[in-house]
């Protein structure tokens, strides 16, 4: 069975030399088709999944030591690494410093 509401995790980056600074603005990483932006087009790629966009949806059931994985995703998208990049739809920091 599938759950009825939904838990996401959201990954963000913000340009702020202070991320605790209550002015910081933090941007979002779009996935190509994990539920995101409500006004984007549902992805429909059946009976396929991307992989990425779908280990998000049971990450978010579990915590952070039980995925390590999503630890290493953060640090690649810290790097702006290029092969991680073109697993998403966007990438809020093309053309600028990385968050």
């Amino acid at each position: 069975s599938i759950t009825k509401e939904r838990t996401e995790v959201i990954l963000q980056g913000t340009s702020s030399p202070d991320p605790n600074d209550p002015a910081a603005v933090w941007e979002e990483f779009e996935f190509k088709c994990k539920p995101g932006d409500l006004r984007r087009r549902p992805c429909l790629i059946s009976p396929y999944h991307y992989r990425l966009d779908w280990l998000m949806w049971f990450a978010a059931f579990q915590t952070y030591e039980q995925n390590e994985w999503i630890i290493h995703l953060a640090g690649k998208l810290l790097a702006q690494e290029e092969e991680t990049l073109s697993l998403l739809a966007t990438n809020p920091f093309a053309g600028r410093d990385p968050p």
